[in-house]
């Protein structure tokens, strides 16, 4: 082994180690914890991202780059070499990247795939390695007996985050199947818990937790999109982590379509996070001289699910493309009239939108042609002049007479049998060879891997966006993908369906700069990394109750930070639940995402109207915090009560939230920390408007909870807390933090 083959890069309380040396794919000997400054190996160098990996953040700081010194290094690998056991291969068994069974792996290998039944098996013999940008890695292999050639791509982003994909390419004279493409990174031995999530619609993202055991935990999605039950991070961590202590580690697959991830663990003391795109059989056939990309594969470390969550959210507000304006307040037409659109009703909704404070008007699904229930339209991407026989125009023109800006409702992949466009293209829809998929929500998916189908929604959409000036779409995907053949053979469609979407995001924006683009999925089903790349943010539910939103935004901001998920307001009665709900409540549950509006204020009262004002108001005046600030979780001791917050970059103020889910087995609350403060700092703690006015079943009021409130150090409030008010189940109070001064 020679030192030079060594790397260590750090950034942002992450260290990345990697043995580069010999033949064979690289090993990670460490991804976790900053192992502090081991001795400057210099500056790689940083010639530009030919690669498209490289250093979006920005960030070059020169203790944040390659970094060992080499003796310390051939220490840190040898003493992580382990013994021989016994019945096993006579030599070590390497575990790279893309874990090979031809070096003795026996667990899930990286590639799956062969050329008619042979070269089922890969051996990857490095030829380059390079340093294209600081803190990043591309190295080319071949087998050359398989007649593979492989690019893998490893980047350590400013923010903290392992981001790695790669590129195969058959070399071979006859065509090769890639089953499966696939890259892991290692965990320790003392993670040993295992937490992803589940869900259905409406109540997406559910947390479940177990023992990280010997042997594959995997998560399969094979509905086409990212999915309802979607694991969007598979994570493990030292027993018993939560928000603010024990180690974590988690992954991301930055895909749309389906996916896999596993957490696997050997008897051989091996433990991995690995993932990638799941390929329907034959669905990958590469001809001679043809690539395949894998999706980025992203990996977060953390103490505590907060410090974990906080590096994918730093990487997204650092990309280029990150939205930069102020969200603007949202009201979508959905839950106040459904399909009953005519201009009077809409306008009359478009001025009490405006007299509360909204800034964008959504005009939601049944302005096309033929669709007056969900059973018809859907394809017919026309306005419909039964309803709007001067077009979508006065609407508009009244829309931004308000000053509002204007947005549409889409559903582009989905096509209903009652159309008149699949009456004249049923082949368009897609479907295996001979045979239609059983229908969902009365529609079928259009096949936008066929480029006279992809021509046809493009052409659509561009007409649409051009002729009222689109500001938003609310791009909406209402069915998973089942039995998902494409073309004349029915051949597996759902890779070319994917990259469709994501080139006719991208074109449609290229040709009208400024459009934002919602990602709708049934609410929360296609909210991904992949997507988020041609997206300003994702409905992360069809579900607003304030109750279940509660939930299903504390796991979705595992990814994202509260600026990408859409959170609105609804009525007091919820149309999925069922249950009704005080408007603090529900508007102090928006107030903590990209807020909006899903009620008819036309029904409302003055009160309810001046009420959601004030709430609006106050989330434009904390906007700046909210959408830029770091996103905080408290360990609480009592699982009926949530204290979420969110704390200025430079820990100045923050914003909290108490929120009492159900009834608590004790009274009064007690006391709840409010973590993420500067230690040496001194705060003023005060009730915050309109989220001070708590109601409960105490019989006297709490003494510090007044206009001036009580001013303690950070390290008190974050370690002992301030006693909290108790309150009457599913409500919710507001706590500001101001930095008055310095201890001492």
């Amino acid at each position: 082994m020679t030192t030079e083959h060594l790397l260590h890069f750090r950034a942002a309380g992450t260290s990345l180690v990697l043995d580069c040396a010999g033949p064979r794919l690289p090993r990670i000997l460490h991804w976790g914890a900053d192992l502090g400054d081991l001795g400057d190996l210099g500056d790689p160098g940083d010639p530009g991202d030919p690669d498209g990996i490289g250093d979006p953040d920005g960030i070059g700081d020169p203790g944040d780059e390659a970094s060992g010194g080499p003796g310390v290094l051939a220490s840190l690998a040898a003493a992580g070499r382990a013994e021989l056991g016994t019945s096993v291969p006579d030599v070590p068994v390497p575990v790279s990247v893309l874990p090979e069974q031809s070096a003795g792996w026996l667990g899930t290998p990286g590639l799956s795939g062969h050329r008619e039944g042979a070269d089922f098996s890969c051996a990857f013999t490095v030829r380059e390695v390079r340093s294209p940008a600081p803190r990043s890695l591309t190295v080319e292999a071949v087998d050359d007996q398989a007649r593979l050639a492989l690019r893998w791509e490893l980047e350590l982003t400013g923010s903290g985050l392992v981001r790695q994909r790669a590129v195969l390419t058959n070399e071979g004279t006859g065509p090769y199947t890639v089953d499966a493409l696939q890259l892991t990174l290692p965990v320790p031995a003392h993670a040993t818990e295992v937490l992803d999530l589940t869900g259905r619609h409406l109540r997406e993202r559910s947390p479940q937790r177990h023992e990280f055991t010997l042997g594959t935990h995997l998560r399969e999605n094979r509905r086409g999109r990212t999915g309802v039950d979607a694991t969007l991070l598979h994570a493990v961590g030292e027993r018993g982590f939560g928000f603010r202590e024990g180690e974590v580690w988690a992954l991301h697959v930055a895909w749309s379509g389906n996916h896999r991830t596993f957490a696997e663990r050997t008897n051989a003391g091996v433990s991995l996070l690995g993932g990638g795109e799941l390929l329907l059989p034959g669905e990958m056939r590469l001809a001679p001289g043809a690539a395949y990309t894998t999706p980025l594969l992203m990996g977060a470390y953390g103490r505590g699910l907060d410090d974990m969550a906080a590096r994918f959210h730093t990487h997204l507000r650092q990309r280029p493309h990150h939205p930069a304006t102020p969200r603007p307040v949202t009201l979508n037409t959905w839950e106040a009239v459904y399909f009953r659109q005519d201009l009077a009703t809409l306008t009359a909704l478009a001025d009490a939108a405006a007299e509360v404070g909204a800034e964008r008007f959504v005009l939601d699904d049944g302005w096309f042609r033929g669709r007056r229930d969900d059973r018809a339209g859907l394809g017919d991407w026309y306005v419909d002049p039964g309803v709007w026989p001067q077009g979508l125009h006065p609407l508009v023109e009244h829309v931004r007479s308000l000053g509002l800006q204007f947005g549409l409702w889409v559903e582009p992949e989905m096509i209903n049998p009652d159309s008149d466009l699949a009456r004249a293209h049923p082949e368009w829809i897609l479907s295996a060879a001979g045979r239609m998929p059983p229908e969902a929500r009365h529609q079928q998916v259009l096949d936008l891997g066929r480029p006279e189908a992809y021509a046809y929604v493009l052409e659509r959409l561009d007409a649409l966006v051009g002729e009222y000036a689109v500001d938003y779409l609310k791009w909406d995907h209402n069915r998973d993908l089942i039995d998902a053949g494409s073309g004349p053979y029915g051949v597996g469609g759902v890779h070319a369906q994917t990259t469709a979407v994501y080139a006719l995001m991208d074109e449609l924006r290229r040709r009208h700069p400024g459009l934002e683009i919602e990602s709708c999925s049934s609410g929360g089903a296609r909210v991904d990394l992949g997507i988020l790349e041609r997206s300003d943010r994702v409905w992360t539910s069809d579900c607003i109750d304030a109750l279940e939103r509660q939930q299903i935004q504390l796991w979705t901001g595992m990814l994202l930070p509260p600026e990408l998920m859409g959170a609105h307001v609804g009525a007091p009665g919820s149309h999925t639940t069922g249950r009704t709900h005080g408007l603090d409540f529900r508007a102090g549950t928006a107030l903590f995402g990209h807020m909006g509006i899903e009620w008819d204020l036309t029904r409302a009262t003055p009160e309810e109207r001046r009420r959601l004002a004030e709430w609006i108001e106050t989330h434009k005046r904390l906007r700046p915090l909210l959408h830029g600030g770091t996103v905080v979780h408290a360990d609480h001791h009592d699982p009926a009560v949530l204290v979420h917050g969110v704390v200025a970059p430079d820990r100045s103020r923050a914003v909290y939230a108490v929120v009492q889910k159900a009834t608590s087995v004790q009274m009064p609350t007690g006391r709840v920390r409010l973590p993420g403060l500067a230690e040496d700092a001194l705060y003023a703690v005060t009730p915050l408007p309109p989220g001070d006015a708590v109601r409960g079943p105490v019989t006297s009021p709490l003494p510090w909870w007044t206009p001036e409130g009580v001013e303690l150090p950070g390290r008190v409030l974050s370690v002992l807390g301030v006693q909290a008010p108790t309150l009457h189940p599913e409500s919710l109070a507001l706590i500001e933090v101001r930095r008055v001064g310095r201890r001492g």
